[in-house]
Formats: structure tokens, C-alpha cells, sequence
């Protein structure tokens, strides 16, 4: 009866098309990295350096070796290494670092680089006999993702003391395009210290470029560039291995929505995720219901959808409490924009009464505005502005920087 079944069932299927793995997934674009291209040439041009790396976990070749590892094994002079935010290693949570301490593999000095003055830079370099600094570190593609002021102060740093400054270049994970509102000079801060969009759309060595040409002329800087990366390309397209670059950055998934869902940060009646297994893709809070996961399926934004979801997050806000909110599921990553969704989300959830705004030190007194750039953005939602009317009053300053950026980028953007 058994192998009857199984023939039936057999034939009924003899006639659909099953999917296979490789049908499924598309074969990945090769991509190498910056680190790939410098450790094929055998390190050849660090010969003579006493090198400087500016690095993080992030900073590995496909087989997950560490860049460090691999020079210190070739022989190659490091003179120090220095972390940023969470540490070398990667083990120190949000707005932490790991301290200055010996590297238990290699031995190597680790200097704390993470909210280091240019003074302080300079010091730490001179200390450790620096002549050539390396740069590695997996951006993500937002203004407020610290990593790329790590890059800008070391860079200015070098600049003073007259240091080579070497970018081993990675794709930017979601993507060439810029998107949302432009820093304003007002509200710089840790997370945000020049005129840049939320969303820069460059890679890290497209920005150092950027830096030298807008505001550290003197910086004796090369860019190790990719090969075979392109701005329409993001991480699931590649073969670049993903390393989370933070502890509430997991996945390529989280990257995609964190340039948006990241303003959430500087709200106080709303949980941005942390503290769940997908911080930033779920959101939420205890006074929420099902209906704003209605409403903003009802807006049809581009390239996402939204699952009612209910959490509750083990650090950060609402504590062990039960939240109620959404899962921001991205479709197409090509047509979604994390800076409009996240803004369409914050409107919404503004109709829940207890909507609070998280407050900050003076003299920027709402954390949101460190985030999103300036006040704008916070005062034209408690004052009700559509959606169309918060997304259209930072569409001419994003044209100019897509001008203004333009002469810095190294890859195509089709």
C-alpha cells in the first residue's frame, strides 16, 4: 500500500518543476576585497612600514582569517592596533570599547581608538612609531554607524603628523544610493560630525576620498580598491563574507533597514528591537496594537511589508514587558528606502498617546536630532506633516550631495 502511495504520489509530481539549491539561490557575484587584494600581492606595499591597523572583527579574507593574523604570520612590521566602538576583538557592547590591552594571539599593543580626540590620535600614533596606518572595518552604510568618524579622525591625525594612510576597501552592503537628510553644521556630534546624508551610499574608501577632497586636503591617502563590486549590488549579492560588525547588527538583513529604523534610537516610548534575536527589524512598544501594522501595510510603501509582531526584548527598552509592534520585512531591496519607511513608521506611531522623544544632554537636547541631522526632521512630525511633506523637504540637499560626492566614487552605480 505504502510503495503505492509513493508511486502515486511520484507520478503526480513527475510534472512540476522543483525548485533546486542553485535555482534558489542565484550564484553570488565574486567580489575581492581590498585585504584580498593587498595579502595576493604579499603585503608588498607595507615593505619598510612601521604599520598602524585601524580594525575591527570585520576586517577578514573568506576563510574568516583576520587581517592582523594573517600580516603578523607573514612577517609583516605592525607597529600597534587600534579599535573602535566594541572593541578590536568585537566583545564590548554599544558605546563601549575594549581599553587599551595586549592582543592574547598575536601580542600586538591594542590602542582604544573609539571617541579619540585628534590629539589623542596623534599621540597613540606617535607613541606606537607609526609610519603607515591601515584601514579595515565593514561600514554600513549610515551617517551615524561610528565606524566612518573612527575612519575620519584617524585620517585627519595622519594628516598632521604626515602619515601614509592606506583604505583596504569593502562593498557597502546595501548599496550605492544615498538617501534621507543631510547633517546640518549645528548638530554635529559623535555620530555625526560633517555634511553628509543619513544614508551615504559609498563605500569606506569612497568616503575617505570624500574626506581628503572636502575636508583633509593634506592626507597622504590610497584606496586598495574591490574588484567586481557595483553600487547596485548589496550583500546577498556577493560572495564577501559577512561578519556582524556590532553586536545588534547580526545580518545583512539588519543592514538593510538600519540607515531608517535606527531613529527609532531616539525615541523614548519605542523599542528599536534591541535586546531581540532582529534589533532593528522589529519595533514596537507595550502601548501599541495590531492597528499600526494595518495602517502601515495600507501606505504600500516600496520593497517591504510588515508582520504584526509581538516581543519582548531582554535588554534596552521595555524590559521583559510584552511589546506590540511590526517585523519590517524587505522584498526588494533595489526600491526599498529605509529612511522613508522608518519616517512613515514614526508617523504612525505618533498617534499612540505617551508618544515621548528621547531627551539628551545640551546643547542637542533630543537624540533624534543627532540622528536624523538637525531638528527639522522631529519638529515637522509633532507638528503633523505627511509623509510626502518630511521626505520632500531634504530632496534638494540630497541632489547636492549626490553632486558633491560624485567626483569621489570608484565604482559604477547603474
Amino acid at each position: 500500500m505504502r510503495r503505492n502511495l509513493l508511486t502515486a504520489t511520484g507520478g503526480a509530481l513527475a510534472g512540476l518543476a522543483i525548485p533546486t539549491r542553485a535555482d534558489a539561490a542565484p550564484a553570488r557575484k565574486r567580489v575581492r576585497t581590498g585585504m584580498d587584494r593587498l595579502a595576493a600581492a604579499k603585503w608588498a606595499a607595507l615593505d619598510g612600514e612601521k604599520v598602524g591597523v585601524v580594525a575591527n572583527l570585520t576586517a577578514v579574507d573568506r576563510e574568516y582569517r583576520h587581517l592582523v593574523d594573517r600580516m603578523h604570520a607573514d612577517g609583516v612590521r605592525i607597529a600597534a592596533i587600534f579599535g573602535p566602538e566594541h572593541g578590536f576583538r568585537g566583545s564590548a557592547p554599544v558605546g563601549g570599547d575594549e581599553g587599551i590591552a595586549t592582543d592574547p594571539r598575536t601580542g600586538l599593543r591594542v590602542y582604544d581608538g573609539y571617541l579619540a580626540t585628534l590629539d589623542g590620535w596623534t599621540k597613540m600614533f606617535t607613541e606606537a612609531g607609526v609610519t603607515t596606518v591601515v584601514f579595515d572595518i565593514q561600514d554600513v552604510g549610515a551617517r551615524f554607524y561610528t565606524y566612518i568618524w573612527t575612519l575620519f579622525d584617524s585620517m585627519a591625525a595622519a594628516a598632521a603628523l604626515n602619515l601614509r594612510y592606506v583604505v583596504l576597501d569593502r562593498p557597502n552592503p546595501i548599496g550605492g544610493r544615498a538617501r534621507g537628510p543631510m547633517l546640518k553644521p549645528a548638530f554635529v556630534s559623535a555620530i555625526g560630525k560633517k555634511e553628509i546624508v543619513q544614508q551615504h551610499g559609498m563605500t569606506i574608501g569612497e568616503l575617505a576620498r570624500l574626506y581628503r577632497g572636502e575636508w583633509l586636503p593634506k592626507v597622504r591617502l590610497e584606496v586598495i580598491e574591490c574588484e567586481g563590486w557595483r553600487g547596485d549590488l548589496f550583500a546577498a549579492d556577493t560572495d564577501v563574507p559577512w561578519v556582524m560588525p556590532s553586536p545588534n547588527m547580526p545580518t545583512p538583513d539588519t543592514a538593510l533597514v538600519y540607515a531608517g529604523t535606527c531613529l527609532f534610537e531616539g525615541v523614548a516610548s519605542l523599542s528599536e528591537g534591541r535586546g531581540t534575536t532582529r534589533p532593528f527589524e522589529l519595533a514596537g512598544a507595550p502601548n501599541l496594537d495590531f492597528h499600526w501594522r494595518d495602517r502601515l501595510a495600507g501606505l504600500d510603501l516600496p520593497g517591504v511589508e510588515f508582520r504584526e509582531a509581538y516581543f519582548e526584548p531582554r535588554v534596552g527598552k521595555f524590559v521583559d514587558r510584552l511589546c506590540v509592534g511590526v517585523e519590517v520585512r524587505v522584498g526588494d531591496p533595489r526600491v526599498f528606502d529605509p529612511v522613508g519607511t522608518a519616517t512613515a513608521m514614526l508617523i504612525e506611531a505618533k498617534r499612540y498617546p505617551g508618544f515621548t522623544w528621547r531627551t539628551d544632554p545640551w546643547p542637542i537636547p533630543h537624540f533624534v536630532d543627532k540622528l536624523a541631522g538637525s531638528d527639522r526632521f522631529r519638529t515637522m512630525i509633532d507638528a503633523g506633516a505627511p509623509l510626502a511633506e518630511v521626505t520632500g523637504a531634504w530632496a534638494d540637499e540630497l541632489a547636492a550631495f549626490d553632486r558633491k560626492r560624485k567626483p569621489y566614487l570608484i565604482y559604477p552605480r547603474p
